[in-house]
């Protein structure tokens, strides 16, 4: 049986890893900038599906599709972004007689939906922040104005990944951010329709781990603290979640597996929560497909959730039973961007001259880097993440701290020194960090002089550099050195 993986770089390898543990052939997708990328290497096939822009390739539904057909794959994984929650895509990968490796198109619908998720969510009972339940349009709706207390949040009815919101404080900046959060949200969405919803200071965000069956069998597979949050994008996560009590927990978990039965929810997902100062949760949203941050539970529950994901598709059973979910010990995960973090965090580019990545007791790398690697602006700045478990919380955050410390990555600037400084954070260890921590975190200047064993390293990658060109050019160009390294990534003899 063949997957088709719709996505690239990290999360694709790690689909194509678990294929090939199950025995399933992979098949990679790839746009034109990434024809040399490494998800590409690593498959058992690669198709071409247009060129570098999103728009025309990664976002091309009829372009994968044409793709998986053409290569008698019988089922398609869309990872996470890109189109993995796009329901008019999972209806004509159905359509077609493939398999969706996600939630049914029904539900895409609904979940996409966040007035409608909303709805529903409330429906099952679960506790909904204040807001408007209908699109808003030039201004707030008169029966719902006398109720709004400033700061608020305009939010984008299709978004995710922490696009299309817009924080407002008083009524003077409404008109300027509501016109900001329907621009941004009809770049990357298509749709500028958005919503109000009321803020909660100093909130923690809490999201729980959900599998089930899509014929209403449901299991948890415990909860992550996803708050350390910069312009509402995650940089790093944590199971189980810090601070929270017995009683905590099993509430979360009720929420979240009433919400998944009444969707008659199928594969992976999350169902993600405000917590207030007080303790008390407020359901915001469904995220239906697999997380960036889902390696963390793996590491807890010792589980594999794409091999859940493809034992559903394949069997049409779920591999796991609650009873079988127990969580041992801790694990964190810290994104690796390629961002300036002196400079207002903007996207780095460049060559990776030299890659060294951690390792050792407790980490682990997901990854898609390799060195001579170009790095450009075109997708997601996310470039790895290293997940450190430990036997508890302490444990792991020394690990991930040895671990960033390892982590050596000549040729383009990275976030690595600042997600230091966010785990040395009083508030971090302390385990008391909010969804607004990073917006007062004061960063300390970066070390400006590069130390002895750096500049060994650049001179060592500068070597290499060159004597890969000097190869390069006396096989000129050989297709067979390509063939060669393709095939030592795919393991054949």
């Amino acid at each position: 049986m063949k997957i088709l993986v719709a996505n690239r770089g990290e999360i694709a390898i790690r689909i194509m890893r678990t294929c090939r543990e199950f025995g399933l052939k992979s098949v990679a997708v790839y746009s034109e900038a990434d024809k040399n990328a490494l998800h590409v290497r690593y498959a058992d096939e690669a198709v071409s599906i247009g060129q570098t822009p999103a728009a025309q390739s990664y976002l091309n539904g009829k372009a994968i599709l044409q793709a998986a057909l053409q290569v008698g794959a019988k089922a398609i994984h869309p990872g996470y972004g890109f189109l993995s929650e796009n329901a008019d895509f999972a209806r004509e990968v159905e359509q077609n007689g493939l398999t969706f490796i996600g939630p049914t198109p029904e539900v895409l619908s609904l979940t996409g939906d966040k007035l409608a998720a909303r709805k529903i969510a409330r429906e099952a009972g679960l506790p909904v922040l204040a807001g408007s339940d209908v699109p808003l349009g030039e201004s707030i709706p008169v029966n719902l104005a006398k109720q709004v207390q400033y700061p608020i949040l305009i939010k984008a009815v299709s978004g995710g990944g922490g696009r299309g919101i817009r924080l407002v404080k008083n009524p003077e900046e409404f008109s300027f951010m509501l016109e900001s959060a329907q621009k941004e949200a009809l770049a990357a969405f298509g749709n500028d329709t958005v919503y109000l919803e009321q803020l909660v200071q100093s909130a923690r965000h809490i999201e729980v781990q959900i599998l089930g069956d899509g014929q209403g069998d449901v299991i948890c597979l415990g909860e992550r603290e996803c708050s350390i949050q910069r312009r509402h994008q995650k940089l790093i996560e944590e199971a189980p979640a810090p601070g929270l009590t017995d009683e905590q927990r099993n509430e979360l978990y009720e929420y979240a597996i009433r919400l998944a039965k009444m969707l008659r929810y199928r594969s992976l997902g999350t169902v993600e929560f405000l917590m207030d100062e007080e303790g008390h949760f407020f359901f915001i949203e469904v995220n239906p497909r697999i997380q960036v941050e889902h390696t963390v539970t793996e590491m807890v529950t010792r589980t594999d959730l794409v091999g859940a994901q493809l034992e559903l598709a394949v069997n049409g059973r779920m591999g796991y039973f609650q009873d079988q979910v127990t969580l041992q010990g801790w694990a964190i995960e810290a994104r690796i961007l390629a961002e300036d973090a002196e400079n207002n965090f903007i996207p780095a580019t460049g060559i990776v001259e030299y890659l060294h990545e951690p390792g050792g007791p407790g980490i682990r790398v997901d990854s898609a880097l390799f060195t001579g690697m170009e790095i450009t602006t075109d997708y997601d700045s996310m470039v790895a993440k290293v997940i450190a478990w430990g036997e508890d919380r302490d444990h792991a955050i020394r690990r991930l701290q040895r671990a960033l410390v390892e982590y050596r990555l000549v040729g383009i600037l990275t976030n690595i020194e600042f997600l230091q400084q966010i785990l040395a954070s009083e508030k971090f260890i302390g385990g008391n960090a909010n969804t607004t921590y990073l917006d007062h975190f004061k960063l300390i200047p970066l070390r400006q002089e590069s130390s002895i064993e750096e500049e060994v390293a650049l001179a060592a990658a500068l070597v290499t550099h060159h004597a890969r060109k000097e190869a390069q050019k006396k096989a000129h160009g050989s297709i067979w050195l390509a063939t060669a390294w393709r095939e030592q990534m795919r393991g054949t003899p």
